[in-house]
């Protein structure tokens, strides 16, 4: 079973192998231990599924590779565990594409706002070219991905003060979006005053109205209780988000062959079950976020789009990808302006 270990459990630890900046191996003789850390709370579907990819790994080497989940920002927020993955730090990280573009652009290629119309399309773009691209940008990046994709899912608006039912309802509107360049460039477009602020501050931040409103996949706003501080929320599907499990491409390449296949076989055959339990969840989440106190609205969605193209968008986003990662992207989409 993989161990869920606190901060300061982890730390002390680790303190020895993080003592420089170089990198060292997280392994004595044959045992090889990978840390993972996340932003998710504990029930989330990728936490859980994570758990199980290292019940596999653990199995399938006969425990001589051993997955260390650390969940709810306990290893710090994205920007610190990316920070801490490409020192050695930590061996692997859950870490969102809009979060993972600030240092691999072309990673945000699958946040292009209404880029996609269901899950399934964002997945077999995924898994096809655009994914491939993405991941070899990846690797130059001294990080290694593993092959599938994990599901965030769609995300929806959600406000403390008023319904967001069109592209006016966003002008001047506090919104906390995650420190991701296409985030922060999405709602400005829609004339939004967009605050980048991490996960795990985003409940006090709304609860104290540093911001009014938020946006995130159902899942999110349920385990993390978002709910809790917000009274309206808006069926945008606006972004898709996944999450890419990354390894520091160091310990990557120490971990012998016959391990790495063990580890990307766990991963992979738990993206596909992580990826309908979260569909399953979302589905689910609306009935029991309107139980909880939320007020919902299906907004015209073409209103948004258009918004985005009038304020030039889709066009400057075009320009940051290469031709051929957006003619494989809209290969899947079809055109998007």
């Amino acid at each position: 079973m993989a161990r869920l270990l606190s901060r300061k459990q982890f730390l002390t630890g680790a303190a020895a192998a993080s003592a420089s900046l170089g990198y060292r191996p997280a392994r004595a003789a044959s045992h090889y231990v990978i840390r993972l850390g996340l932003d998710l709370a504990t029930d989330h579907p990728t936490t859980v599924h994570a758990i199980a990819a290292a019940a596999k790994i653990k199995e399938a080497s006969k425990g001589a590779v051993e997955l260390m989940v650390f969940p709810n920002s306990q290893l710090g927020d994205d920007t610190h565990m990316l920070s801490n993955l490409r020192s050695g730090a930590i061996q692997m990280m859950a870490i969102g594409d809009n979060i993972l573009a600030t240092l691999v652009p072309s990673a945000a290629i699958d946040n292009i706002g209404f880029a996609f119309k269901s899950s399934d399309m964002a997945w077999n773009t995924l898994d096809g070219a655009v994914g491939g691209m993405v991941r070899a940008d990846i690797a130059k990046a001294g990080l290694f991905a593993m092959p599938k994709i994990w599901d965030e899912g769609f995300r929806q608006i959600t406000s403390s003060t008023h319904q967001i039912n069109t592209p006016e309802d966003l002008h001047g509107f506090k919104i906390r979006v995650p420190p991701s360049p296409i985030s922060l460039s999405l709602f400005e477009g829609l004339g939004a005053s967009p605050v980048t602020i991490n996960i795990a501050e985003l409940y006090t931040a709304m609860q104290t109205h540093v911001v009014d409103g938020q946006e995130n996949p159902f899942g999110n706003i349920e385990t993390q209780k978002f709910w809790q501080v917000q009274k309206y929320c808006s069926v945008t599907d606006h972004m898709w988000v996944g999450y890419w499990m990354v390894a520091n491409g160091a310990f990557w390449s120490s971990l012998p062959a016959n391990y790495q296949q063990i580890v990307v076989d766990a991963f992979d055959e738990q993206a596909v079950a992580q990826r309908q339990a979260n569909m399953k969840l979302d589905s689910g989440l609306e009935a029991t976020l309107k139980q909880r106190g939320l007020i919902f609205a299906e907004p015209d969605k073409s209103l948004f789009q258009a918004a985005l193209v009038k304020a030039g968008f889709y066009k400057t986003w075009k320009a940051k990808f290469s031709p051929a990662m957006w003619s494989a992207l809209e290969q899947s989409t079809g055109p998007l302006s």
